[in-house]
């Protein structure tokens, strides 16, 4: 009976993960969950309030994407430690999909809704057809290259914030160009107002890296609002913040065709800087993540979320980094990070109406300048030139058309480099060392099996690159004088066949044979062979002894054929 009760709690713990957090909760970590639920606060609900503003939505929408979507993950989401609300390449991604319905038939937070829930429902989608393994194809590189571009796109959007100018109506190098045109109207307070504050920011960060930074920053704007008349020198405040917290509504189905190219772009960088979070906070004792259920726990708080007036939502690195440095256990934390957000709503929200916009600027700029990351670009540099090449590349098309564009070209750039790749695969000979032993790649001083050329694919064999390792084996083979009686071929790296691939490589043998040579194959893998093995050229060539379970048997065989001073049959 408890074996029963044991296998359907393992059971409802594999689709609800709280299920098995709470069962075997530990009462000693406690402590440690409130403590790192409250600190992930202070800094999750300002970023996610300053986020909002990037869409040109409310500040409250950023708040109650600290609620919804947050319990939602802590139900069914697999990381203890990820703190689940928005981050800046959604919202940057948000506010390009509200620009794109330009025909006023909507307002911002309609639209804003809708591309929620269509986010939620593709992140489903995704788990029903297992794309987990094509997302993360993305390489590093490409997703580099567009953090650089968000970063830039939205500290450019800050600007009228900052300055206390009239905002333009662009993308990067026109908000940029706007700022230099209207440089003689910057308001003096709203700028001092806003390098205080990020001098504030930046020397809590290197001298006290555990304080609240944000929180700090919003209560330093609000007392400065509440107690001086620095209102009356041109700071603007936000918008007045309701209280209380969203009733329950459907949202709209109106320009689903026209948002569905952002609502793909969302999702598809909602899931990777989510699962990216989660792996890097991974404790080793944490139970694995499964991208399955990632995709289903984003999906259904994208859903949920949609019913009460959320943004599209994700897991922040900086938020997680709070999150799980502050000693989160569990998903708790985020219990308790949500729980607090609801407080805001219903009891401060008259207080945030104080607000500086350049406070809230303030804090944006500050987080979003991590995503413009130096170090990164330069590692990139040093390791492939032509990966650094990607990310300037992508982070320009990010810049000089827009993010969705950037997504698109590094998605792009990312799927050719990989099928160049899978085209060009290395094909390495293997010689036999002075010293004798296992043949391995050659080098100088290294000897040939008489008779015999050794050739290895590095990489896999394809339809897509067949014709291409064809050429290299009839060039080397064509080289040799005299030409090698059998060229042995190590197929290892391949996982598995197709009819092409096997069409190509009897007509290899075909031609080697008028040259006096002939194709032998070694080392091939399980699920190829099954495959191969329906051919009527498995049987010919088995019994020609031209198949072989390694290159150590295959090599055996023609030396045992060749020393006896039989050729080998081709």
């Amino acid at each position: 009976m408890t074996t029963v009760k044991a296998s359907e709690e393992t059971g409802i713990a594999r689709h609800v993960p709280a299920a098995g957090w709470l069962r075997t909760y530990d009462r000693a970590w406690l402590r440690a969950d409130v403590v790192a639920g409250v600190t992930a606060a202070a800094v999750v609900i300002p970023q996610a309030m300053g986020y909002a503003t990037v869409a040109g939505l409310p500040v409250e929408i950023g708040l109650y994407t600290c609620i919804f979507p947050m319990l939602v993950y802590a139900l069914f989401g697999g990381s203890r430690r990820l703190s689940f609300s928005t981050t800046s390449t959604i919202m940057a991604l948000t506010a390009l999909a509200i620009a794109s319905v330009s025909d006023g038939s909507g307002t911002a937070l309609s639209i804003a809704t809708t591309l929620t829930l269509m986010v939620g429902v593709l992140l489903v989608v995704f788990r029903l057809l297992r794309l987990g393994w094509m997302l993360e194809a993305v390489s590093e590189a490409t997703l580099i290259g567009l953090k650089v571009g968000v970063g830039l796109t939205i500290i450019a959007d800050q600007l009228p914030k900052l300055l206390g100018i009239t905002p333009a109506d662009g993308g990067f190098f026109e908000d940029a160009r706007n700022a230099l045109d209207m440089l003689p109207e910057v308001n003096t307070a709203t700028l001092l107002l806003s390098l205080v504050t990020m001098a504030g920011l930046f020397a809590i960060r290197r001298w006290s890296p555990t304080a609240p930074g944000p929180l700090i920053a919003l209560a330093g704007g609000i007392a400065l609002v509440a107690f001086t008349q620095i209102t009356e020198r041109g700071v603007t405040t936000i918008t007045q913040v309701p209280t209380g917290l969203p009733t329950l509504a459907l949202p709209a189905t109106d320009h689903l065709e026209t948002l569905l190219p952002f609502a793909l772009a969302i999702a598809f960088m909602s899931y990777l800087e989510s699962i990216s979070a989660a792996r890097t906070a991974r404790h080793p004792d944490d139970p694995p993540l499964d991208n399955n259920q990632e995709f289903v726990a984003s999906g259904l708080a994208g859903i949920f979320g949609a019913l009460f007036q959320t943004a599209p939502p994700g897991g922040g690195f900086s938020q997680t980094q709070v999150n799980a440095t502050a000693g989160a256990r569990t998903q708790l934390s985020e219990l308790v990070t949500a729980l607090l957000a609801v407080a805001v709503a219903l009891f401060l929200a008259p207080i945030l109406s104080n607000l500086p916009q350049a406070t809230l600027g303030s804090l944006v700029v500050v987080s979003v300048l991590g995503l413009i990351n130096v170090d990164e670009l330069r590692r990139l540099g040093t390791i492939d030139p032509i990966e650094a090449v990607v990310a300037g590349v992508t982070a320009f098309f990010a810049l000089a058309f827009n993010l969705l564009v950037g997504v698109v070209v590094g998605v792009f750039l990312t799927l050719y480099f990989v099928l160049r790749a899978l085209n060009h695969p290395v094909i390495v000979e293997l010689r036999r060392p002075p010293g004798g032993g296992e043949l391995e790649r050659a080098r100088e001083g290294d000897r040939q099996v008489p008779g015999m050329l050794v050739l290895r694919i590095e990489g896999g064999l394809y339809t897509l690159n067949v014709r291409g390792v064809q050429a290299g084996i009839l060039e080397r083979a064509s080289s040799m004088d005299p030409p090698p009686k059998v060229v042995l071929l190590d197929v290892g790296g391949t996982a598995d066949t197709s009819v092409t691939v096997m069409d190509v490589m009897a007509e290899t043998d075909h031609v080697l044979r008028r040259s006096g040579s002939g194709l032998w194959v070694a080392n091939i893998p399980t699920r190829a062979e099954e495959k191969a093995r329906r051919a009527a050229m498995w049987e010919e060539w088995s019994g020609e002894g031209k198949l072989h379970p390694s290159v150590t048997s295959a090599v055996a065989a023609f030396e045992q054929r060749h020393g006896t001073g039989k050729a080998p049959r081709e």
